[in-house]
């Protein structure tokens, strides 16, 4: 029976000047996008008994996501990014305090084989501690997405989420930020797998692709395999982690894992919006990928 992945962070909606709003949070695209691609994960998150949480766990039960790690927060707000424009450029005002930041302790479910986790929900002290205490349960693979968001971060600590990880997903500016000293991209992603004893360093570099080092000194490449019309950058690093993820639990080579997950991601930018709501979008990637 295959394992499960546990995502534990952060799930909120943007908010735009003209009173759109969109569901999202890293954690909460993955585990979307591992639903729809035929995996059971478990989010692990928390939202208020607000309007805006209302609106999440309708959304997780129509999608099949199952529900049983969303903690309701009493008087709390669920989580929102207020976005305003200036000069055309988006300012992201990431509201605090919200139910995310009081995620309680929670026990990892049997089949939990992989702990996906970034590092935002981790700006405050109960959520951190809840999320140490489900690491310290011992899961077979704790991934951990590095996500950097000003200024909710810093170097030490999240570095020191690395310790005892055992894959971390970059992009080019978080590896320059995090990683030690180096000459090139690949110097500072080996320091970085050595110092911290990853297995495997993922860094992404959106339209140039991605590449996989691990610790036995192997070196993978993926690039996108056809030119498509970029609609929406947003969820792209999610949607390539989710793909990653999926190859661990289900055992697919280094480089399948890397080849699906660059096609993958390189499909969900031609969508508006981080979380596609159509099924029949994910439907051929399910399908071509499903036991294989």
């Amino acid at each position: 029976m295959t394992a499960r992945a546990c995502i534990f962070g952060e799930v909120l909606f943007d908010h735009f000047p003209d009173g759109r709003r969109v569901l999202g949070g890293a954690p909460f695209n993955v585990a979307w996008n591992l639903a729809a691609l035929g995996a059971d994960p478990l989010l692990v998150s928390r939202v208020g008994t607000d309007a805006d949480g209302d609106s999440v766990r309708v959304a997780m039960r129509v999608w099949g996501l199952d529900t049983a790690g969303l903690q309701n927060g009493p008087g709390e707000h669920t989580g929102q990014v207020r976005i305003q424009f200036e000069d055309g450029e988006p300012a992201y005002d990431i509201v605090r305090p919200v139910a995310w930041d009081a995620i309680e302790k929670a026990e990892l479910p049997p089949r939990c084989g992989l702990l996906y986790h970034g590092s935002l929900a981790l700006r405050s002290a109960p959520s951190r501690d809840s999320l140490m205490a489900l690491r310290a349960a011992g899961p077979q693979t704790v991934f951990v997405d590095v996500n950097l968001r000003d200024p909710w971060w810093e170097p030490e600590a999240v570095t020191g989420l690395l310790d005892g990880a055992h894959w971390a997903k970059f992009n080019e500016d978080e590896l320059e930020r995090l990683a030690p000293p180096g000459e090139s991209p690949e110097e500072r992603a080996r320091a970085a797998i050595e110092r911290h004893g990853l297995q495997a360093l993922l860094l992404t570099g959106g339209e140039r692709g991605a590449r996989l080092f691990t610790a036995d000194g192997e070196t993978l490449e993926a690039r996108p395999q056809r030119q498509v019309e970029v609609v929406d950058t947003v969820g792209a690093g999610d949607a390539f982690a989710a793909v990653v993820m999926l190859g661990i639990l289900r055992d697919w080579p280094l480089q399948t894992c890397l080849d699906r997950a660059q096609a993958f991601a390189s499909a969900v930018v031609g969508q508006r919006g981080a979380t596609v709501r159509d099924t029949g979008f994910y439907a051929p990637f399910a399908t071509a990928w499903n036991d294989r």
